[in-house]
């Protein structure tokens, strides 16, 4: 079969003959249609994720066919018994095991969920990784509710998006932030009620006014210098979900607005197949279509990680296998 395969030394995954997967009896194989891209992939390719063996078919989101019938696949691997973390075992494919970026792949069975009939295979591949998380974070760790309001910082990647969707689908009041004006004009046509530039020094002034009593529940990705800001624009009895921290540690955060205002702040990854199964019953049932940034052809990948890398982006990359 035909495979996107990182080599140690070389910058980018290479298109290439790679053996056909041999399944394990547990194992089903899904004919791949397609995949998209997460910054995970990006960070490989530098060196810069734990455990990368050599080579390596990159790739965590997918879509294809099981025995002619359309799938989209989890993941996350060995969640654990416990739903409230992921166990010892956990891990996402990709590294250590073989992706979603090839022709075939061999996967346990409880891995393969069947496609949401609206979505086709490019909108599908779109939704696993960023669905899952945002799903989780948003609703099984944050207990989002409807009439709530919600400030969604760093609108444009993959997770946010559907966090903004989600939030949508149930009646939030949603705000974003970016540093693209474009960027916070569609996630206005995507239902936000309005969004501001975080690289405008009143930013967090700018938000306060917005939201009047606070955010009822606050998602953020980045951490850093910024975060302080969040907890003060966070409501009495609120909620921040954390699922990354690309800015860093966080800096010159008060105790005190935390306990007093008795805010909850709630880390999260990923998800069990549980939320997976759930995300995807949400998914179908408001009719939800991820939003797609571009599709690129397996021979086009470069042209596909130097996007990602850019961080220009609205909506998922997406890889066409067919």
């Amino acid at each position: 079969m035909k495979a996107l395969v990182l080599n140690e030394g070389n910058p980018y995954p290479i298109l290439q003959d790679f053996p056909d997967p041999s399944p394990q009896p547990e194992e089903v194989v899904v004919d791949m249609k397609a995949s998209a891209l997460n910054h995970r992939d990006v960070w490989i390719t530098k060196g810069k994720y734990p455990g990368i063996k050599y080579p390596i078919v990159l790739g965590s989101d997918g879509s294809g066919l099981m025995d002619g019938h359309p799938v989209v696949i989890q993941p996350g691997m060995n969640w654990g018994n416990d739903e409230r973390f992921q166990g010892k075992q956990y891990h996402i494919l990709g590294s250590p095991k073989n992706g979603t970026f090839a022709q075939q792949i061999a996967l346990n069975s409880h891995q393969i969920f069947s496609l949401p009939s609206h979505l086709d295979f490019i909108e599908a591949a779109a939704l696993p990784l960023a669905g899952l998380t945002a799903f989780r974070v948003l609703f099984t760790r944050c207990q989002a509710k409807t009439g709530e309001k919600l400030l969604m910082t760093g609108i444009g990647g993959g997770v946010a998006l559907a966090c903004l969707q989600f939030a949508v689908a149930i009646g939030m009041d949603v705000f974003v932030t970016s540093s693209s004006g474009e960027k916070i004009e569609r996630a206005v046509a995507l239902g936000a009620k309005g969004g501001v530039n975080y690289r405008n020094p009143l930013w967090n002034k700018e938000l306060q006014a917005a939201s009047a009593d606070g955010f009822d529940v606050i998602m953020d990705s980045a951490g850093g210098e910024g975060f302080q800001h969040l907890v003060k624009l966070c409501a009495p009895g609120g909620r921040i979900g954390i699922y990354g921290g690309t800015a860093g540690p966080i800096q010159n955060l008060s105790p005190q607005l935390i306990f007093w205002r008795q805010i909850s702040v709630l880390g999260s990854t990923m998800g069990s197949d549980r939320d997976f199964e759930a995300m995807l019953a949400f998914v179908e049932n408001h009719a939800i279509r991820p939003v797609v940034d571009s599709v690129y052809k397996m021979e086009d990948v470069e042209k596909a990680f130097v996007r990602m890398a850019e961080g220009k982006q609205f909506g998922k990359i997406v890889l066409d296998l067919s």
